[in-house]
């Protein structure tokens, strides 16, 4: 039988036009509620605009942030704290799960620190990081590195323990050694799993500074979401989330892009 347009099969996805069909959908949808539900004067409205203002009073707020609030910089500020943070994190916590997944010993040996550190709540982090670097510059950048440094170990050392056993089986018959086999067999078989792992723990380590701003940061889109919230600018909160969401979007498909060119043979 001919398939429709929309295809409510099991598992099935829909045909690329139609995905963007229906993401246009949602969003026209959901402009469509807001507007009506902040149509009119504020005070006949069925929400309060404190809670949720109009898409007119977003978009009348967006001189305000991008001119008197230094928009740009907060950006530069959070984007600057991440990057140095993720790699600190990819510099230590890659080669050591590369060496956990190819030798399982030191997996069992790291294996009592890393677990109890990757279920440590994020924020539990914060005063920690605090009472160890202070609450400047450096503490924000240490925190995205001890956030994510166990996750950046254990996806490094699964996307190796991943590799099936026979190409090790054929290196070996072939007469490589364990240094050969890791670096020509392991390491490049598991790097598109990896990248994939680290490309989504990268989105995350993104959200997690959120939180280090908030506490005394000068500037950032976490000192900015908590200073507008502390000064009723609702508006600018909307404003500020949207700019967050396009961001995360924005770098997401800029490392899928990467990804392509990278491993086109992996490409679905």
């Amino acid at each position: 039988m001919a398939k429709g347009w929309l295809s409510l099969e099991l598992r099935q996805a829909p045909a690329n036009a139609t995905g963007k069909l229906l993401a246009a959908t949602c969003l026209v949808l959901v402009g469509f509620f807001w507007f009506a539900l902040t149509l009119g004067p504020a005070e006949e409205r069925f929400i309060s605009p404190a809670i949720l203002p109009s898409p007119g009073e977003v978009i009348a707020a967006i001189p305000n942030l991008l001119f008197e609030r230094n928009l740009g910089q907060s950006i530069m500020a959070t984007m600057t704290r991440v990057l140095i943070g993720f790699s600190l994190a990819l510099l230590i916590g890659v080669p050591l799960g590369v060496l956990a997944g190819s030798w399982r010993v030191l997996e069992a040996f790291l294996k009592p620190i890393v677990i109890p550190m990757s279920n440590v709540p994020v924020a539990a982090l914060i005063p920690l990081t605090i009472l160890w670097f202070g609450i400047g510059e450096t503490q924000k950048v240490m925190f995205i590195f001890v956030a994510a440094l166990p996750f950046v170990f254990a996806t490094a050392a699964a996307s190796i323990l991943a590799v099936p056993d026979r190409y090790v089986d054929t290196a070996r018959t072939l007469g490589a050694t364990d240094r050969q086999i890791v670096m020509k067999v392991l390491v490049p078989t598991a790097m598109p799993e990896m990248y994939r792992g680290l490309r989504g723990l990268f989105g995350l380590s993104f959200g997690y500074i959120m939180l280090a701003e908030l506490i005394n940061a000068p500037h950032g889109l976490g000192a900015m979401l908590n200073i507008s919230q502390r000064r009723g600018l609702t508006e600018h909160i909307f404003l500020i989330l949207a700019i967050i969401g396009l961001i995360a979007w924005a770098i997401d498909h800029g490392l899928e892009f990467v990804e392509r060119k990278l491993f086109p043979y992996q490409a679905k």
